[in-house]
């Protein structure tokens, strides 16, 4: 399994035609088959359609198909083998093949792919298409020439002891301020170890748990699971995570399907018309509708008469983020096995998980919640944890948003049917301008118009944002959220890992005309949020 032997530039399809305009993005069926499967002969498993829906009833952990491009794969047995461990049952029942390209930058051998197969899914006129493109040469060059440079430095893709040598330090950091939280004289120090727990507990959730959530944590894959249950470990969720994260968040970046979120508005009235999960369109970003009540962050959400003042009281909003999931989202989510439109089913579906979820709150409610109380009484020790929670909860909103919701970023919305015939919107900021149309007159010409916007790879660079880029104390300070454009392209590869490959990404990106947007710090980035939520409170829906 070489770098590259996956990603042949020379198996790819001619790029599939696209027409834009400045409304709409009309694609055909994006395919990537020949970047996994090289034309052959058909075969038995080949002439096994499977629906749509079919495929998704095998949605748990012991019974787990999913898809890639137009194939159907059984992964049941073989998440047991799996080198990144059980991880690959979020596939369960759904289209995973954004995951299945951007966590294999080296590829996977055509024989897995072959033996796992069983079938293909059926074309259905029903079925939402995909929003991506997957046909140009841009996300092929970049893994080559990423898994090149590491490996010409002699770094794993994955975590390696440096990662490693920070993790103990951030937890014995984390326990330290529980004890002295706990032995405190008079609660005025209590609150300081508080605060300070809730800081050093941010540090976990961006620079241990998000690495072995991804898988990237180390490359054996029980670390990465260790690595991942620190998240349960400071009270929240992995396994929430991962379904918002990995399933939603990261594939689909501040796409927001317009069916969905009509559904969305109307539960709890008397237009209340919510659709069996099995109709459900996963390709939507629950980041952009459901971290921050009272925010408006996307464009085609409709504006309140409070979203003019967002820009003042989202700094106070960020503070109760870990509150909410701790208290409400992991528990909606473990009870009705699902988070909005994207199924939780492949998690939940096995009573191991469900005793872990519940085990671990219970646990980490003693030493957060429980422990202080005993020392400090009840009222204080309550204050304690709110505290704690508090500065955790800001820190974490921080490092996260400015990455995804500021100035110069797109968005887009899918599932807006005209005719009968399927469409998308326009790729574009909140001011509705395109950054790549005019990126990509500075193509290099043996690239120029080589990678439409739609590209999924391309996508990924219009809707994120780094900051500090290049910068090796940042870089560790945020867990890699600096670096924000390398960790959506390659969330597999160690953040520890994205300061070596920043400049290959930047360089790839300007030959190619894909946009790479970066702030020369924090600071810039976060008063740009500020502005663009000030700017989304102001202006009506484009």
């Amino acid at each position: 399994q070489r770098g590259g032997t996956f990603f042949n530039p020379k198996l790819i399809q001619k790029q599939a035609d696209i027409t834009v305009n400045r409304n709409t993005i009309e694609s055909t069926t994006p395919t990537f088959n020949t970047m996994c499967l090289p034309a052959e002969k058909e075969s038995k498993e080949e002439k096994n359609l499977i629906t749509i829906s079919e495929l998704r009833k095998h949605n748990s952990p012991s019974d787990a198909w999913t898809l890639v491009n137009d194939k159907v794969l059984d992964i049941t047995k073989f998440a047991d083998r799996h080198p990144g461990g059980e991880i690959i049952l979020l596939a369960a029942g759904k289209d995973a093949t954004v995951l299945f390209h951007s966590y294999h930058p080296k590829g996977v051998p055509k024989a897995i792919v072959e033996k796992l197969t069983i079938g293909t899914i059926q074309p259905d006129a029903s079925i939402n298409h995909s929003f991506y493109d997957w046909n140009s040469p841009f996300y092929s060059t970049l893994c080559e020439r990423v898994v090149e440079r590491l490996q010409s430095i002699d770094r794993p893709l994955r975590g390696n002891t440096d990662i490693q040598i920070k993790a103990l330090m951030i937890l014995a950091c984390f326990w330290t301020c529980i004890i002295q939280m706990c032995m405190a004289p008079n609660l005025t120090f209590a609150i300081l170890w508080s605060m300070t727990m809730g800081f050093f507990a941010h540090l976990v959730g961006t620079c241990i748990q998000h690495d072995g959530n991804h898988g990237s944590f180390s490359t054996n894959r029980y670390l990465n699971t260790i690595a991942g249950w620190t998240l349960d470990m400071i009270g929240a969720s992995a396994f929430t995570w991962q379904i918002q994260h990995m399933l939603g968040h990261h594939p689909y970046t501040n796409l927001l399907d317009v069916h969905e979120d009509e559904v969305r508005a109307n539960i709890g009235t008397d237009k209340e018309t919510d659709t069996p999960m099995d109709t459900k369109d996963q390709e939507s970003d629950p980041d952009v509708f459901s971290s921050f009540p009272l925010m408006r962050m996307h464009p085609a959400h409709q504006p309140e008469w409070y979203h003019k003042y967002q820009h003042l009281y989202a700094p106070v909003l960020f503070a109760f983020m870990t509150l909410a999931k701790v208290f409400q989202q992991d528990v909606e989510i473990a009870t009705s096995h699902r988070l909005y439109h994207i199924d939780a089913n492949c998690i939940y579906g096995n009573i191991m998980n469900k005793i872990r979820f519940w085990a671990m709150k219970a646990l980490s409610m003693v030493y957060m919640l429980v422990l202080p109380c005993y020392f400090h009484g009840i009222r204080n020790g309550i204050i304690l944890f709110a505290v704690g929670h508090l500065m955790c909860g800001e820190t974490l909103a921080t490092m996260f948003i400015v990455n995804h919701v500021i100035e110069g970023v797109s968005f887009a919305q899918k599932d807006l049917s005209k005719d009968g015939k399927r469409q998308f919107s326009k790729i574009a900021t909140a001011q509705g301008v395109t950054p790549m149309e005019k990126t990509r007159d500075t193509a290099t010409e043996e690239n120029k118009n080589k990678v439409p916007l739609n590209d999924w790879a391309a996508y990924q660079c219009q809707t994120s944002v780094n900051w500090s880029p290049g910068s090796w104390f940042w870089n560790h300070f945020s867990g890699g959220l600096s670096h924000q454009i390398e960790h959506h392209l390659f969330p597999s590869i160690c953040h520890t890992n994205y300061v070596h490959i920043q400049d290959i990404v930047e360089k790839t990106c300007r030959e190619f005309g894909v946009p790479y947007q970066a702030e020369p710090n924090l600071l810039t980035a976060y008063f740009k949020m500020l502005k663009h939520l000030k700017t989304m409170g102001a202006q009506k829906v484009l």
